[in-house]
């Protein structure tokens, strides 16, 4: 039977990664995005291509009504959540002493609310059926800091503690709930980066080299699936032995 998989910041450099994998894997593709539109169209129909199912929705994740929303347009589409990929993210680099207070809660917002809505959403089928994988994409920095990016790494942490609550919570429900925290990867959000940035963090990585999205997709995927069916709460660093 085919599982169905809700992928947010799926038009992203990992979540688009993400979809590729899971609908080469026989699932029906949800990919919800937020101001992608054209790169979502755009993989909706490469997916199409090559037969795969696939459905796109825009939605805020930080928005309660519109996650609602877009569950209910998935169920209607493409049947219950069987798994729920959360990648979609924001980040900032700034001084702590100059980040607002729009920008603190927007990060949070986005980043921990946006996962609070979906991960409440998706439960409530997968308690019914006792089923379900979540994977939450956080970030090496939610485990050790990063000067700069205060309000990005405390968010990342959050998502981490949050995985580790819901593992234990669920976990008699028969629901698996895991975390990828990425390292430096090869996507827009590190398009700021200046070359000399990006070799300098290279070096600093142990296998001396950027992460690709698809390395770190692969990751999402493997903790998502039946090969990691007695993995729960756990989190993986995909960041080439940089922490």
């Amino acid at each position: 039977m085919k599982k169905n998989v809700l992928i947010t910041g799926g038009a992203g450099g990992i979540g688009s990664e993400c979809a590729r994998i899971f609908a080469e894997n026989g699932y029906r593709v949800g990919i919800a995005y937020n101001e992608s539109e054209r790169e979502a169209k755009r993989l909706k129909a490469e997916l199409s291509e090559k037969d795969a199912e696939c459905e796109i929705f825009r939605c805020d994740v930080a928005s309660r009504g519109e996650v609602e929303a877009m569950f209910m347009s998935f169920s209607q589409t493409l049947g219950e959540v069987d798994v729920l990929i959360n990648s979609a993210g924001t980040a900032q680099q700034k001084l702590f002493c100059d980040i607002t207070l729009w920008e603190w809660n927007r990060m949070f917002d986005v980043n921990v609310t946006g996962v609070f809505n979906t991960c409440q959403c998706a439960l409530r089928d997968m308690i019914d059926k006792k089923a379900g994988s979540i994977v939450n994409v956080s970030s090496m920095w939610g485990i050790t800091g990063a000067s700069c990016e205060a309000h990005y790494s405390a968010a990342k942490g959050a998502v981490i503690a949050l995985t580790k609550a819901l593992a234990k919570e669920y976990g008699l429900s028969n629901i698996r709930v895991n975390c990828v925290a990425p390292g430096v990867i090869d996507t827009k959000m590190n398009a700021h980066l200046s070359n000399e940035d990006l070799a300098q963090l290279a070096e600093e990585t142990p296998l001396g080299r950027i992460g690709t999205p698809r390395e770190a997709a692969e990751a999402i995927y493997f903790l998502a699936s039946d090969s990691a069916s007695f993995v729960t709460g756990q989190v993986l660093t995909v960041d080439g032995g940089f922490i």
